[in-house]
Protein backbone atom coordinates (compact mmCIF):
# COMPACT_ATOMS: atom_id res chain seq x y z
CA UNK A 1 0.00 0.00 0.00
CA UNK A 2 1.39 3.56 -1.25
CA UNK A 3 2.23 5.88 1.97
CA UNK A 4 2.82 9.60 2.31
CA UNK A 5 5.95 10.85 0.16
CA UNK A 6 7.15 7.17 -1.71
CA UNK A 7 8.35 7.23 -5.03
CA UNK A 8 7.08 4.90 -7.59
CA UNK A 9 8.14 4.04 -11.17
CA UNK A 10 6.63 2.08 -13.54
CA UNK A 11 9.34 -0.37 -15.60
CA UNK A 12 7.74 0.09 -19.11
CA UNK A 13 7.14 4.10 -19.75
CA UNK A 14 8.88 5.68 -16.91
CA UNK A 15 6.51 7.68 -15.80
CA UNK A 16 6.96 8.62 -11.59
CA UNK A 17 4.88 9.57 -8.90
CA UNK A 18 5.03 10.89 -5.60
CA UNK A 19 2.39 9.89 -3.04
CA UNK A 20 0.53 12.47 -1.38
CA UNK A 21 -2.28 10.39 0.31
CA UNK A 22 -1.93 6.82 0.80
CA UNK A 23 -4.67 5.15 -0.08
CA UNK A 24 -5.69 1.64 -0.36
CA UNK A 25 -4.66 0.27 -3.38
CA UNK A 26 -1.50 -0.68 -5.20
CA UNK A 27 -0.37 1.87 -7.74
CA UNK A 28 -0.74 0.64 -11.68
CA UNK A 29 0.94 1.94 -14.87
CA UNK A 30 0.86 0.35 -18.35
CA UNK A 31 -1.17 -2.42 -16.98
CA UNK A 32 1.07 -3.53 -14.30
CA UNK A 33 1.68 -2.54 -10.61
CA UNK A 34 4.53 0.59 -10.36
CA UNK A 35 7.56 -0.32 -9.01
CA UNK A 36 8.57 1.16 -5.46
CA UNK A 37 11.95 3.13 -5.57
CA UNK A 38 13.79 2.38 -2.22
CA UNK A 39 15.91 5.44 -1.23
CA UNK A 40 19.78 4.09 -1.29
CA UNK A 41 21.84 6.02 1.91
CA UNK A 42 25.33 4.64 0.97
CA UNK A 43 27.69 5.11 -2.20
CA UNK A 44 29.63 1.81 -3.71
CA UNK A 45 29.54 3.20 -6.98
CA UNK A 46 32.12 5.40 -8.84
CA UNK A 47 29.57 8.15 -9.24
CA UNK A 48 28.65 9.45 -6.12
CA UNK A 49 24.44 9.59 -5.16
CA UNK A 50 24.52 10.17 -1.76
CA UNK A 51 22.81 13.98 -1.20
CA UNK A 52 25.08 16.57 1.04
CA UNK A 53 23.23 18.62 3.00
CA UNK A 54 24.41 22.17 4.02
CA UNK A 55 22.82 23.91 6.32
CA UNK A 56 23.42 28.18 5.29
CA UNK A 57 22.55 31.50 6.14
CA UNK A 58 19.07 31.78 4.43
CA UNK A 59 18.61 27.87 4.74
CA UNK A 60 19.46 24.54 3.26
CA UNK A 61 21.83 23.89 0.22
CA UNK A 62 21.75 20.29 -1.21
CA UNK A 63 24.73 19.12 -3.60
CA UNK A 64 24.53 15.51 -5.51
CA UNK A 65 27.47 13.42 -3.92
CA UNK A 66 30.86 15.02 -2.47
CA UNK A 67 32.19 15.35 -5.64
CA UNK A 68 29.30 16.51 -8.28
CA UNK A 69 27.54 13.64 -9.85
CA UNK A 70 27.78 13.82 -13.79
CA UNK A 71 24.68 16.01 -15.67
CA UNK A 72 25.15 14.26 -19.00
CA UNK A 73 22.89 13.58 -21.91
CA UNK A 74 22.66 9.58 -20.89
CA UNK A 75 23.02 9.94 -16.92
CA UNK A 76 22.00 12.95 -14.85
CA UNK A 77 19.50 13.98 -11.76
CA UNK A 78 16.17 14.51 -12.65
CA UNK A 79 15.41 16.14 -9.45
CA UNK A 80 16.13 17.44 -5.84
CA UNK A 81 13.88 17.18 -3.15
CA UNK A 82 13.88 18.61 0.30
CA UNK A 83 11.63 17.10 2.58
CA UNK A 84 11.70 19.99 5.76
CA UNK A 85 9.28 19.71 9.02
CA UNK A 86 7.13 16.99 6.58
CA UNK A 87 6.65 20.08 3.78
CA UNK A 88 8.27 19.30 -0.16
CA UNK A 89 10.47 21.26 -2.12
CA UNK A 90 11.45 20.34 -5.22
CA UNK A 91 14.25 21.58 -8.20
CA UNK A 92 13.73 19.88 -11.14
CA UNK A 93 16.83 19.65 -13.36
CA UNK A 94 18.28 18.80 -16.76
CA UNK A 95 21.37 17.70 -18.42
CA UNK A 96 24.49 19.90 -18.05
CA UNK A 97 22.48 21.52 -15.30
CA UNK A 98 24.88 21.92 -11.77
CA UNK A 99 23.30 19.38 -9.58
CA UNK A 100 23.02 21.45 -6.44
CA UNK A 101 19.65 22.96 -4.98
CA UNK A 102 19.31 25.99 -2.57
CA UNK A 103 16.05 26.25 -0.44
CA UNK A 104 15.37 29.25 1.43
CA UNK A 105 13.55 28.01 4.27
CA UNK A 106 13.69 27.04 8.12
CA UNK A 107 13.21 23.66 9.32
CA UNK A 108 14.02 21.88 12.35
CA UNK A 109 14.29 18.73 10.42
CA UNK A 110 15.34 18.11 6.90
CA UNK A 111 15.08 14.86 4.48
CA UNK A 112 17.04 15.76 1.21
CA UNK A 113 16.32 13.05 -1.49
CA UNK A 114 17.28 12.50 -5.45
CA UNK A 115 17.21 10.69 -8.71
CA UNK A 116 19.54 9.52 -10.95
CA UNK A 117 18.15 8.58 -14.28
CA UNK A 118 19.83 5.18 -13.80
CA UNK A 119 20.78 4.69 -10.50
CA UNK A 120 17.80 5.55 -8.78
CA UNK A 121 16.83 7.27 -6.05
CA UNK A 122 18.82 8.60 -3.06
CA UNK A 123 18.96 9.62 0.22
CA UNK A 124 20.39 11.87 3.65
CA UNK A 125 19.59 13.43 6.64
CA UNK A 126 20.24 16.59 8.74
Amino acid sequence: MPKFLEIYRCKHCGNMVEVMVGGGAELVCCGEEMHLEAEGTVDAAREKHVPVIEKTATGYKVSVGAVLHPMEAKHWIQWIELVADGVSYTKFLNPGDTPVAEFCIQASKVTAREYCNLHGHWKAEL
